[in-house]
């Protein structure tokens, strides 16, 4: 992934209106030092924000004025299926969406249209906070200081949690609950994690991909997985949605800058909506540069075979290394199709006129024998690349590689990889 990210950084790097914006998403917490060497050589360190605890860059994901509360509520239910183990129980995350969509509402009005995890944290889960700001809201009603989209709001949200939300019994109230908290606690939990990403508004210092489109800007999420797990897939998961949403809304505008999405270990982070991004970023100059262990790792985390087949048919060009996965396999070996191929068999028999039994020796002695050899040719239609061939024939930093230069297809074939830590010459 090294050299592809250096490649991208450095196209156009002195040109202010045609550097490339980039969204990259580093699992391992490693990737951001490859960058930051990048960013240091091409003098783009001004361009990189770098989003993690120890980066001094404030983000709050929640803070989308511009977005329908319903679409914030969606996005977090994307982020809920990541650590649904059986995406087919959708009641639950269905309700889960509806409530967080009338708390965000509520909290818009009365919190200056600032929404944060913390806010929709006490908002569900502690009644008298929930009171408190209804007394808040009842007396900027009475004060005449509320819009009209803003009454119709505020009545809408009332009637769900008065009539519908607080006559749920306890358990079906508390399954609720706990689907939220799953996403809340973390930001609320941890102090840094909540003066990072649930700061006040004035102290915001990255509030989306409009200027890093419009810039050519780099944004990097340095927050390793296996020290941050949930944490680490809530916040990729919004930051490629945000990215996401803005690269289609680009679409509508004059000018459209290229742009990279850069994703090493992509299954840890893939969501359903990726297929159809991947179909339409073409148009709008995205490059989609993601890697994962295993076509299984992808099945792992979405839980759906036609999901995962969406997302590898708008990846045009693939490499393929070593792998031991069966579905990996022969998910290539369909995409690499079938060929006419030679198979010749060979079979030898013998006749004799005359045989007898030897009680000697145990075994039949024959005389005036002929031996006949028979050759068989014929074509048949079978895979271009065989099993054995992904599982023993590509050595270490050789790949099977199906490419495409924008116009042309070439033949996939075995190709050596240089690694970047060698010395190529």
């Amino acid at each position: 992934m090294y050299p592809f990210t250096k490649q991208l950084m450095e196209f156009n790097f002195h040109n202010p209106n045609q550097k490339i914006g980039m969204l990259i998403l580093d699992v391992k917490g490693n990737f951001y030092k490859q960058v930051l060497k990048y960013a240091k050589d091409y003098q783009l360190e001004k361009d990189l924000i770098v989003i993690g605890l120890a980066s001094n860059v404030f983000y709050n994901p929640l803070h989308k004025p511009n977005l329908k509360p319903q679409v914030l509520a969606n996005r977090l239910k994307t982020i809920l299926l990541l650590f649904s183990e059986n995406n087919s129980e959708s009641y639950w995350i269905d309700k889960a969406e509806q409530v967080l969509a009338e708390a965000i509402k509520l909290c818009r009005i009365y919190n200056d249209n600032y929404v944060t995890f913390l806010e929709l944290h006490k908002l569900i889960t502690d009644n008298n906070y929930y009171k408190e700001k209804i007394g808040i809201l009842r007396n900027l009603f009475i004060s005449s200081k509320l819009s009209h989209s803003q009454i119709y709001e505020l009545n809408a949200s009332l009637n769900f949690f008065q009539k519908e939300f607080e006559n749920l019994d306890s358990r079906t109230k508390g399954i609720l609950v706990s689907e939220i908290t799953r996403i809340t606690n973390f930001f609320v939990t941890d102090f840094d994690v909540m003066s990072t990403f649930c700061a006040s508004k004035n102290k915001l210092s990255f509030t989306g991909f409009s200027e890093v489109l419009k810039k050519g800007k780099i944004v990097v999420l340095d927050m390793n997985i296996a020290e941050y797990s949930s944490l680490s897939k809530i916040l990729s998961a919004y930051l490629k949605l945000d990215f996401q949403t803005e690269i289609i809304s680009s679409l509508s505008s004059s000018f459209v800058r290229t742009s990279a999405f850069i994703c090493d270990e992509y299954d840890k982070y893939v969501t359903k909506t990726d297929g159809e991004f991947f179909s339409l970023s073409r148009e709008a100059k995205c490059i989609n540069l993601v890697s994962t262990q295993s076509y299984s790792s992808l099945m792992s985390t979405l839980k759906n075979d036609s999901d995962v087949k969406v997302i590898l048919q708008n990846l045009i060009n693939k490499i393929w290394f070593r792998t031991d996965d069966i579905f990996t396999i022969e998910e290539a070996q369909k995409q690499l199709g079938k060929e006419e191929k030679q198979r010749v068999s060979k079979s030898i028999a013998e006749s004799a006129k005359q045989t007898n039994f030897s009680y000697l020796t145990n075994t039949l002695n024959a005389q005036n024998s002929n031996i006949t050899e028979t050759y068989n040719s014929s074509l048949h239609n079978e895979y271009v690349f065989e099993s054995n061939f992904f599982t023993q024939s590509l050595e270490t930093f050789s790949a099977l590689t199906f490419l495409s230069n924008g116009t042309k297809i070439f033949p996939p074939k075995k190709t050596l990889m240089l690694p970047y830590f060698k010395d190529n010459k």
